[in-house]
């Protein structure tokens, strides 16, 4: 997809200068073009709020050329931010209300962090799903990734997430559950995803409410499912939109609620991440805590390797084509007529569910 910088959101200008392919909102409105209007809900924290919108964006403008992508950020006023970030979201995001009025083809939902086991208590839960109530009728299909995916679950299929023995964090080897799926069609049928989460929704709740798992990992769960009706919610558990050094991120966040006594142990490495001779280099700079930022910034990371990045625009890609295959050419209208909403691929009725 041809991504559209369209406005001033600083992440345009940030892909371009990493030598992403952009439209100008000016050259994209002389092309004869098909275009493709996605709402971005970014319910991260502050600190995780831009990063996020760059992974996903840049996932977007990184599937093929077919149409033009316009990604519109936008968030929930009643998520806890700083002054500085309000101001950032005010200035270089949409409001729901206006990408209501002019309708959207499709949705992704981030995570977000919360405080209570019961996720209806958060103050994020009314918000989020008003905003879900009116995509699940105006919009082709929505990508839900990790904490929005148990939200949704829970909302729709009162599936109750479980909490991991430890926090699940880390790279774990996939493999494909349905090669035939539209949405993983021709991809590895074996492909690495990151996770970091610390509760878990199995593959035996997600078929007992009737979604089909589509990815899966012996040792990192379930991935990849869709919805009863196969395309209109996505959800992943893992993290494929993660940057190569984004875990590392993580582990230095952990490092530093050690080092500030906000917790008892030395934090674990991510598995299947850190090569060993960076864990021995990570080892060796725990002796001088006050040099292991530079060393895991400056030695670490040259080490990492990302493994699972070409699999993930791989299956975005996919969802964006099955996006463009369905929705309605007036963005205001949910389907091309004769899509079935409660079938829109028709893999349903092909096998005489």
């Amino acid at each position: 997809m041809t991504l559209v910088a369209h406005s001033d959101l600083p992440t345009f200008e940030l892909l371009s200068r990493k030598g992403h392919e952009l439209l100008s909102l000016e050259r994209a409105r002389s092309q004869d073009i098909r275009e493709l209007h996605i709402g971005f809900l970014n319910m991260m924290p502050d600190s995780a709020l831009q990063a996020t919108e760059r992974q996903f964006i840049r996932l977007v403008g990184s599937c093929n050329r077919i149409a033009q992508c316009f990604v519109y950020p936008f968030s929930l006023p009643e998520l806890e931010r700083s002054d500085q970030t309000r101001d950032y979201i005010e200035k270089h995001y949409s409001t729901f209300d206006d990408l209501r009025a002019h309708g959207l083809d499709a949705l992704i939902i981030t995570g977000a962090n919360v405080a209570n086991p019961d996720l209806s208590g958060e103050a994020f839960w009314t918000p989020l799903l008003e905003v879900v109530r009116w995509a699940d009728e105006n919009v082709a299909s929505i990508l839900c990734s990790c904490l929005a995916t148990h939200a949704l679950l829970h909302h729709a299929h009162a599936i109750e997430r479980q909490p991991l023995p430890a926090k699940r964090w880390g790279v774990y080897p996939h493999r494909l559950a349905d090669v035939e799926h539209p949405l993983v069609r021709e991809i590895n049928t074996r492909f690495d995803v990151p996770h970091s989460r610390y509760n878990d929704i199995s593959r035996e709740q997600l078929e007992a409410a009737g979604l089909q798992v589509l990815a899966e990992s012996d040792t990192g769960g379930v991935h990849l499912a869709v919805s009863p009706d196969r395309a209109r919610i996505v959800y992943f558990q893992g993290h494929p939109e993660y940057d190569r050094s984004s875990l590392l991120k993580e582990y230095k966040r952990e490092a530093r609620r050690f080092l500030a006594d906000e917790r008892p142990d030395r934090p674990p490495y991510p598995e299947n991440y850190i090569p060993q001779a960076a864990e021995a280099l990570i080892d060796a700079a725990w002796r001088k805590p006050e040099a292991l930022e530079t060393v895991l910034d400056e030695q670490v990371e040259p080490l990492l390797e990302n493994t699972w990045g070409d699999t993930g625009k791989a299956v975005f890609n996919n969802w964006l084509g099955m996006v463009y295959q369905l929705t309605n050419l007036d963005r205001k209208h949910q389907y091309m007529p004769g899509v079935d909403r409660d079938d829109p691929l028709g893999l349903r009725s092909s096998s005489g569910e």
